[in-house]
């Protein structure tokens, strides 16, 4: 009888994300289990319980999802599943908690593309200015960003201590320097974009962080992306479905262009999708993270 595709989805969250859930049936899985309010000293087990009921063939139909919203507990649980392995028992395990890996690798790809495409650069040595960035998709888009070469602040609404933790366990985690403000005023969001390349805005559904007059300040701006689907939308003049549309606020910046939060779901879908059927159809067993995540949504953007 032939082996049915499990997913197994553990979340240290009171509740699984019902958009995951949906993401993994329709990406080909037979069997979705999901556990939620899991620690992480029970990865281990709950990991071996996974791989020895199945088999040396029945591991490649197995895989584990680890959702949440801790990005650096996800990567501890992605890290305690993989210790958990005995070969040749070893199953795919992917971290997307909150979807903030794919969420942030799709938006920090799809920045990337306007610059080659309508400013014929990179990220290298670029000053990136991450809005909501102590959040998980903005703690996730500083990181890619900053190992893509950009110099890049994260910026917290209230607490300056907030930002600076956050900047400091990067730092430890994966080798980052991340700088750390905060910016409650629009004088204080108009200095800091003044002189940035660019713009990401991942701070809470339905505010919008940057209106007309902070955009008019900035001075070489080139792209600007939000990842906010519930107006107001988060930066102003950049609709849900723009990928390369003039910002038309950012009256200093020639060449300057925005990418709306659809656009960026678009890419985050096709990424998320893939990366869940990759653990199905690879010959041995893969691990997942934003680095995984970033590289599958160039190639999609590409």
């Amino acid at each position: 009888m032939a082996k049915r595709a499990i997913i197994h989805m553990f979340d240290p969250m009171t509740h699984n994300s019902p958009f995951d859930i949906n993401m993994a049936l329709d990406s080909g899985y037979d069997v979705l289990i999901p556990y939620a309010n899991v620690e992480l000293d029970q990865i281990a087990g709950l990991t071996q319980d996974t791989i020895f009921s199945r088999g040396p063939k029945g591991v490649k139909q197995t895989s584990i999802f680890i959702g949440g919203r801790d990005i650096g507990l996800a990567m501890d649980m992605l890290d305690a599943a993989k210790a958990a392995m005995v070969p040749p028992f070893e199953v795919s395990v992917f971290a997307d908690p909150s979807g903030a890996f794919t969420t942030a690798a799709a938006l920090v790809a799809c920045v990337e593309s306007e610059l080659k495409k309508k400013h014929n650069t990179d990220y290298q040595g670029k000053r990136a200015i991450v809005f909501g960035g102590t959040g998980p998709v903005g703690l996730a888009t500083a990181v890619i960003a900053a190992q893509a070469g950009a110099n890049v602040t994260i910026v917290d609404h209230f607490s300056i201590d907030t930002a600076l933790a956050h900047a400091s366990e990067s730092k430890e985690r994966y080798g980052v320097d991340l700088q750390a403000t905060t910016a409650a005023s629009d004088a204080d969001k108009a200095r800091l974009i003044c002189d940035a390349d660019v713009v990401f805005c991942t701070a809470k559904a339905g505010i919008q962080v940057l209106n007309a007059s902070v955009l008019s300040d900035a001075k070489q701006l080139k792209v600007a992306g939000d990842v906010n689907a519930v107006p107001p939308l988060g930066i102003e003049g950049v609709e849900l479905m723009d990928f390369g549309t003039p910002l038309i606020h950012a009256t200093q910046s020639e060449g300057a262009v925005g990418i709306g939060s659809l656009a960026v779901g678009n890419v985050k879908y096709k990424l998320q999708q893939a990366l869940l059927r990759k653990m199905l159809e690879s010959d041995g067993p893969v691990y997942l993270d934003f680095r995984a995540a970033f590289e599958g949504a160039r190639e999609i953007v590409s």
